[in-house]
């Protein structure tokens, strides 16, 4: 069955036990469980429900692997510390006073620490930019990400069969996937795809992409990178709403190999369990929210909307409103939609019922993109601080690196020792458009922190650090 249509029919059962369920729902709600009848009309319900889920679930999508993922590590000559940065700021003589001062405020409280990494070309004085500096950032990631990920998984390039490379910002001719396939001579006929100007929710939609293929491919392994190119996008100008990518958005990348292979179970990490995916581009209010043009002086940049967080919060409730059914347990379900009733029976004053999502995954891995989208986050979704660390101390680490960043907060997991069989991880992806973008994987092993390279294994005794917690 393919996965939209099993998804559909989920909803349908979802719907279903709702509507048999409403239908024995007397005027006051709360009565619904001190009759007898009802609860026994609820308990058939349930097990109906059940039979239905448990039948479509075992015709789902074939399954796919994540046999391993690797992380870029910059050079330690890259690392730009908050205090260099403001200097190369002022040493561009480009910036006024004003810009400076407010660059300043903003590095303050960005959540980054002192080792995030910059590229090459913007430390020179002069700066270096153009294509060719360009090309090198690129490849210099993506070719490190994959060399790692190739050394730990032991698949050979002539295997690989799909490509898939997401970066928002430099799209060069050939295109990223080209590069890839040139590098690493991979075979003639394998299906390659670059995936521009998506924003830092691409990684979730690459995977996505490589996942519908491989429900078709048999047999296949598919390679996903996920990155950016700090180089082509700094702002030069002095539009606030345009200031903000240069304090946040650091040198980072991600490969991960995707496989359909049967035998492939028993030596991958992780099983895809879902991807969801919500688009609010219909709407002009997000499509204008995270948007490329040039300022008053014909200088390009990404503005950021004031109401970026507003928008955000609106995106994540439509893609949890999509994912909760296939992930709550019945309990949290349930007192969803006991308070859903209430506001509808009886009054407006009756709070919506927040699920508890860590009663459905215990690793969380949500985009970096900033301290205070982080605060929104985690007092949405009600989590602790040990449920926000991985992106927390990503954020602090390597600071926004994108689409990656997702990955970094993973391999965060990882180097603490916390993924255990079983597990289900929780990603979330936010990007232009605006998207909201999440996937969720369940851990077929019990992973050892020192079974292969890290980019947080060498450090990871130091984390957590307190500051961007406080």
């Amino acid at each position: 069955m393919k996965p939209e249509k099993y998804n559909l029919k989920l909803q349908a059962f979802n719907l279903l036990f709702m509507a048999i369920v409403l239908a024995h729902l007397p005027t006051f709600w709360v009565e619904i469980f001190s009759h007898w009848k009802t609860i026994t009309a609820v308990s058939l319900s349930l097990i109906f429900s059940a039979a239905l889920y448990f039948k479509f679930k075992s015709r789902r999508a074939g399954k796919v692997y994540l046999l391993n993922f690797a992380c870029y590590k910059a050079k330690a000559e890259e690392m730009c510390s908050k205090e260099r940065a403001l200097q190369l700021y002022r040493g561009m003589g480009i910036f006024s006073e004003e810009s400076l001062a407010f660059q300043k405020k903003i590095l303050e409280k960005s959540g980054l620490g002192e080792k995030t990494y910059v590229p090459r070309g913007l430390t020179t004085s002069p700066i270096e930019r153009g294509i060719s500096e360009e090309r090198k950032e690129s490849e210099g990631v993506i070719f490190g990400a994959i060399d790692e990920l190739l050394h730990k998984s032991g698949v050979k390039t002539g295997d690989i069969g799909i490509v898939v490379v997401n970066c928002s910002l430099f799209n060069p001719v050939p295109c990223l996937s080209d590069t890839i396939v040139n590098r690493f001579k991979l075979r003639h006929d394998v299906l390659s795809f670059s995936l521009a100007g998506m924003g830092c929710s691409a990684g979730v939609i690459a995977i996505d992409v490589a996942n519908q293929l491989l429900q078709v491919h048999p047999r296949t392994y598919a390679m996903v990178v996920s990155t950016e190119n700090i180089t082509h996008n700094p702002y030069f100008g002095n539009n606030r709403a345009m200031l903000l990518s240069n304090c946040l958005f650091r040198v980072g990348g991600a490969a991960i190999l995707l496989s359909n292979h049967p035998s492939d179970h028993h030596r991958s990490k992780y099983e895809l369990v879902h991807t969801f995916r919500t688009n609010e581009a219909a709407n002009d209010a997000s499509y204008k929210c995270v948007y490329e043009e040039e300022d008053e002086q014909g200088t390009v940049g990404i503005r950021l909307s004031k109401h970026l967080m507003a928008v955000a919060g609106e995106a994540l409730k439509k893609n949890i409103s999509t994912l909760a059914p296939f992930v709550l347990p019945w309990s949290e379900q349930l007192l969803v939609f006991a308070t859903l009733v209430a506001r509808k029976l009886l009054t407006k004053k009756v709070k919506v019922y927040i699920p508890d999502f860590k009663l459905a995954f215990e690793h969380f891995c949500i985009h970096a993109g900033g301290k205070s989208v982080l605060d929104e986050l985690q007092k949405s979704l009600k989590l602790g601080q040990v449920q926000m660390e991985p992106s927390r101390m990503t954020l602090y680490r390597f600071g926004n690196t994108s689409s990656s960043s997702l990955w970094y907060e993973l391999a965060y997991c990882e180097a603490k020792g916390r993924v255990s069989a079983g597990h289900r991880v929780w990603q979330i992806g936010f990007g232009s458009g605006f998207k909201c973008n999440s996937m969720i994987w369940k851990a077929l092993k019990t992973i050892d922190p020192l079974a292969d390279k890290n980019p947080w294994m060498d450090e990871i005794h130091d984390f957590p650090v307190l500051s961007p917690l406080s």
